[in-house]
């Protein structure tokens, strides 16, 4: 028996389902309901669980009432679903929920993003671009010290503060008077990226006690903000010495093997990027092939996506969302584009596996649970855990199975066959950086 009284298009991979619930099993359920109530039902003058089923439809009507809608709507939702085969991307908006006043009709309407039909074209013939992999001498050297930066002690100097050096300060914002607002204490190195530009220019040249004003844009459109630095310290890096002690002290037993275990973590990084270059590559010419018309929803639910990480990533580096007055929808226009190239590459890759007949065996999926579990620090059957409470498990599966359906498409690479066989790409990747999510 039908359950789909109607479904009609609500615009591109969208459907729009007018769904009945039969009667017998509205009235089923309701009895089911009931009976549950009354076990539990506390009411004056009856004995617990003999409380007679009218007196408990009267006085919990509302709540029986929202309780079978509740269990019967999903059941019936996925059964309308299955009966006209749709492939649903997310879970349907669900509207005119109507159950009568003798609980025996329940009728609702559920509009849902489904997937939309690609028809597939030339898979082949993808152009690949070129990354050379082998680490120049000099690469070599700067990573070296880097290393050397790292483990270096920091002393005080008596000289202005330049370029590399680290400064403690006071930063003050500025009122529209000139007077400091805001003071905090601040330690930064001249020059680094991370800084504000302005900040390191206004440092610059600073001995202790030294101060200086600047100004720089806010987040708003036309504000300038001033600020205040005074400097209290200034203090250099003491390098040690770049010999096979500097080596022991870091866990190498020289520095010749020390250039030569830089060199190749250099080449396994090289390799991880031409990879992921090859199939962004891939990607963006099979997107050019297929054309589709996205499902809006769940653009919409992926930029949402996007935007809450942004705002998480911002949290966790210690920024106040509510003082800094992030310009939302700003980035959610920014967030679109790529949520788009997301929603697409997942849609058309879904489209190939299932062309292709391209299948995650359990020994795959197992190896790449173990490989994340390794590289979060928890053992395999927490994160599986993790991942079945978030519902993200079966998601995990479905972004497997469209990695391998692309690295199924990509040219052979000899450049990444030759650095296997020498044992110096390192191991694969268990996963993209959105393995976890889902459209």
């Amino acid at each position: 028996m039908s359950v789909v009284l109607s479904m009609q298009d609500d615009g591109p991979s969208r459907k729009r389902l007018e769904v009945e619930v039969p009667s017998a099993a509205v009235e089923a359920e309701n009895s089911r309901v009931v009976a549950e109530y009354r076990r539990q039902a506390r009411i004056p003058g009856f004995r617990k669980g003999k409380v007679p089923p009218g007196v408990v439809r009267q006085r919990f009507r509302d709540e029986i009432r929202q309780d079978v809608i509740d269990r019967l709507v999903p059941r019936y939702w996925k059964q309308a679903a299955d009966e006209k085969e749709l492939d649903p991307l997310m879970p349907p908006q669900l509207e005119d929920v109507d159950l009568d006043e003798e609980g025996k009709a329940l009728r609702f309407v559920a509009t849902v993003e489904v997937r939309p039909e690609i028809e597939l074209g030339e898979l082949g013939g993808l152009d690949m671009p070129e990354l050379e992999t082998e680490p120049q001498d000099d690469e070599v050297d700067q990573a070296i010290e880097d290393l050397r930066k790292d483990v270096a002690e920091w002393v005080p100097v008596e000289r202005p503060a330049a370029a590399g050096d680290q400064v403690k300060a006071h930063l003050a914002e500025l009122d529209e008077q000139g007077e400091p607002m805001r003071t905090e204490v601040v330690s930064l190195e001249v020059g680094d990226p991370r800084i504000w530009d302005e900040l390191s220019a206004a440092v610059t040249g600073l001995e202790a006690d030294g101060v200086a004003d600047f100004s720089r844009a806010g987040s708003a459109e036309g504000e300038t903000r001033s600020y205040r630095v005074t400097v209290n310290a200034v203090l250099e890096r003491d390098l040690p010495d770049l010999d096979d002690a500097f080596a022991e002290r870091l866990g190498v037993e020289n520095l010749e093997k020390m250039r030569a275990d830089i060199r190749e973590r250099l080449r396994g990084a090289r390799l991880a990027e031409r990879r992921r270059r090859r199939e962004r590559a891939a990607l963006e010419q099979l997107r050019e092939r297929h054309p589709v018309v996205l499902p809006r929803g769940v653009v919409r639910s992926e930029t949402e996506d996007m935007v809450r990480d942004y705002a998480e990533d911002l949290s966790r580096r210690g920024v106040d969302l509510e003082q800094a007055q992030v310009d939302w929808e700003a980035v959610r226009g920014q967030a679109e584009p790529q949520a788009e190239r997301r929603v697409h590459d997942r849609i058309l890759l879904d489209a190939i596996a299932d062309a292709e007949s391209v299948e995650v065996e359990q020994e795959e999926f197992e190896r790449a649970l173990a490989g994340i579990a390794r590289s979060q620090g928890v053992t395999t059957v927490q994160l599986r855990q993790a991942l079945d409470r978030n519902g993200r498990l079966q998601a995990l599966r479905r972004q497997m199975r469209r990695d391998k359906a692309l690295r199924g498409l990509l040219p052979e690479d000899p450049v990444a066959e030759a650095a296997s066989e020498t044992g110096g790409e390192g191991e694969a990747e268990a996963t993209t950086p959105e393995s976890t999510k889902e459209a």
